[in-house]
């Protein structure tokens, strides 16, 4: 027999999320593009915690979002300056960006009549490119990044490259930003972590007590107990990224 779920979080009814969290109110509002894998077979899924964390926020399901009616509403509707939080040499840097920064300050002219959007595209590193690549809509939004950020807390799952974050992780980070760029007010920067690592640590102990009651099927290693493959011989560099999204 199938266990009772709830469809807001998408855990077991038994150990729902949903009343521990209160949605925040933000100026900014945000979206999260998930990609179908995040939703079908990532039990870890931080970016619909996040959504649920942030009252102003929207969550969307697809691959390519050119022929998506609500998030082509949100980039076509004059009232918002839509950006897409993805990093590179063309992003403003919002955790580096001074008052005389001619970028921020033509953002910050912006927002006294517009609303922000920020778009996050929530998959792994090898599924956001592929997505970014099918939605030439959201290629031509100005991106914007932050830097400095603190390493990743994601004890359950390892990390593609070092500076990678979670999408929970990283939309604490642009929130922390964009707070000092007076962008925005994070009004509640515990919750966010706080419920990253209580997710964490649910997930440690269901393994601890598989293993104990000798269910293997459901025993889930963390990174720092799995062997080390080793690396790859590549005939193009990869690029670090200072953000990822990896679910």
């Amino acid at each position: 027999m199938s266990r009772m779920m709830c469809y807001r979080c998408y855990w077991p009814a038994r150990h729902c999320w949903c009343g521990s969290i209160t949605p925040m109110p933000t100026r900014t509002k945000f979206v999260l593009l998930m990609h179908p894998y995040e939703h079908k077979r990532v039990k870890a899924n931080t970016g619909r915690l996040t959504h649920l964390c942030l009252r102003n926020s929207e969550l969307h399901l697809g691959i390519g979002f050119d022929d998506h009616e609500a998030v082509q509403a949100l980039i076509n509707d004059p009232d918002n300056f839509p950006v897409l939080l993805y990093p590179g040499s063309d992003a403003l840097d919002l955790s580096t960006a001074g008052p005389d920064d001619p970028r921020l300050s033509t953002l910050q002219a912006q927002l006294t009549s517009r609303r922000l959007v920020v778009f996050l595209l929530d998959a792994t590193w090898r599924l956001v490119r592929p997505m970014l690549r099918t939605s030439l809509s959201l290629q031509r939004l100005p991106r914007v990044m932050f830097s400095g950020a603190a390493p990743s807390r994601y004890v359950i799952k390892r990390q593609p490259e070092p500076g990678c974050l979670s999408t929970l992780e990283a939309t604490h980070e642009l929130l922390v930003a964009l707070d000092r760029a007076g962008l925005d007010t994070y009004a509640r920067p515990e919750q966010l972590l706080g419920l990253f690592q209580r997710m964490q640590d649910f997930q440690i102990r269901c393994t601890a007590e598989n293993a104990l009651h000798g269910d293997r099927r459901h025993v889930r290693r963390i990174p720092a107990e799995r062997p080390i493959s080793p690396a790859p011989t590549l005939t193009k560099r990869r690029r670090i990224f200072p953000v990822s999204v990896a679910g």
